[in-house]
C-alpha cells in the first residue's frame, strides 16, 4: 500500500494560484503528499516562495520552456519507481476535500486503469467537459471547424460526450489539467510525448493508453476546481498557434502512410490557417479590453 503520495505539476509563473494548489491538498487526501514542481523559466517567484513555506513542496528546475509534457516527464523521472499512483495536475487547480482519495478509490475498483480524472469545475461552477471522446479526423475537422459559431452542433457535442450521463466509466481521454496516473501504465507508454510543446498531449496519452489495453476513466465523485489558461490568456499569440499545431502532430501521426501526404497537407493548411484567424480575433478582443 503506497504510504506518501507523488504530485507533480508544472509552474511557469502561476502567481496567486499556486498557494490555493498546494494548501487545498491535505484536504484532498489521507496521504501525505510530496509535490515536485516542475518549474519551465518562472520569473514570478511562487515557486520559490513555495519551496521555501512548504517543507513538502521540491522545486525542479527543467533548465527551460521544455514544454508541459515534456516536463512532466522529467518530475517524473525524480518519482520513486515504486510509487504505485502519482498525481499530475496544473497549479491552477484547487482541490475539494476528499478529492484525490475518491481516485484512489476509484483505481482500486478499476485494475486496468492507466488514468483516471476529476469532474472539473471552472471558478463559476459550471461543468467544465473533462472526459472526452478521441477526436476522430473528421469528426475533429468539424468539432475545430463548426465549434466557435455552432457550440451544439452535433460533432462538438459527441466530441464532448455532453449527451452523457455524469457517472464513473471509461471515456476516450481526460484532461491533463488533473490526472490520477498509475505509474505502471504510465511508464509501459514512455510517459508524455514531449513533441507536444502545449495541447494535445492529454489526448495522445490516453489514446496510446487505450491502444496499450489500458482504461482512461471519469471519476465524478471526485471534484476539482480550474482556473483554466492563466498563461495562454496572457499570451495567445504563442499559445493558440501551439494548440493548432499539435492539433495537426496528433492526427499527422496517426495517418502516416505516404499515401496519406495530401490529407496531411490539407490538414496542416487548414489548421494553418484557422490558428492565423484566432489570433487575429484573440489580439482585436485584448485591444478593445485595453481600450
Amino acid at each position: 500500500m503506497q504510504t506518501r503520495l507523488p504530485v507533480v505539476t508544472v509552474t511557469y509563473s502561476p502567481g496567486e494560484h499556486l498557494a490555493g494548489f498546494v494548501t487545498s491538498l491535505p484536504e484532498a487526501t489521507r496521504l501525505p503528499v510530496d509535490v515536485i514542481l516542475a518549474d519551465n523559466g518562472s520569473v514570478d517567484g511562487a515557486p520559490e516562495a513555495a519551496e521555501r513555506d512548504y517543507p513538502n513542496v521540491r522545486l525542479l528546475r527543467t533548465g527551460a520552456n521544455v514544454g508541459y509534457g515534456g516536463a512532466i516527464n522529467r518530475a517524473m523521472a525524480e518519482v520513486d519507481p515504486a510509487a504505485e499512483f502519482v498525481i499530475v495536475a496544473n497549479p491552477d487547480v484547487r482541490w475539494a476535500p476528499g478529492s484525490i482519495d475518491a481516485l484512489i478509490e476509484a483505481a482500486r475498483r478499476w485494475p486496468r486503469a492507466g488514468s483516471l480524472g476529476p469532474l472539473i469545475r471552472d471558478p463559476d461552477g459550471t461543468i467544465y467537459p473533462s472526459a472526452r471522446h478521441v477526436p476522430t479526423l473528421w469528426g475533429g475537422a468539424a468539432h475545430a471547424v463548426l465549434g466557435g459559431v455552432w457550440p451544439s452542433n452535433p460533432w462538438t457535442r459527441a466530441y464532448r460526450q455532453e449527451d452523457e450521463d455524469i457517472s464513473e466509466r471509461p471515456v476516450g481521454w481526460l484532461s491533463g489539467s488533473c490526472l490520477l496516473l498509475r505509474r505502471a501504465a504510465f511508464d509501459s507508454v514512455h510517459g508524455f510525448d514531449s513533441r507536444y510543446f502545449m495541447y494535445m498531449e492529454d489526448v495522445d496519452l490516453g489514446d496510446r493508453l487505450a491502444r496499450a489495453g489500458w482504461l482512461n476513466v471519469f471519476v465524478p465523485t471526485a471534484e476539482v476546481t480550474h482556473a483554466k489558461g492563466h498563461a495562454a490568456g496572457r499570451h495567445p499569440e504563442l499559445m493558440l498557434p501551439a494548440h493548432h499545431q499539435s492539433a495537426y502532430r496528433f492526427q499527422a501521426d496517426r495517418h502516416p502512410e505516404w499515401w496519406q501526404a495530401p490529407l496531411r497537407a490539407s490538414l496542416r493548411g487548414g489548421l494553418g490557417a484557422r490558428s492565423r484567424i484566432a489570433v487575429a480575433v484573440a489580439r482585436r478582443k485584448q485591444r478593445g479590453q485595453k481600450g
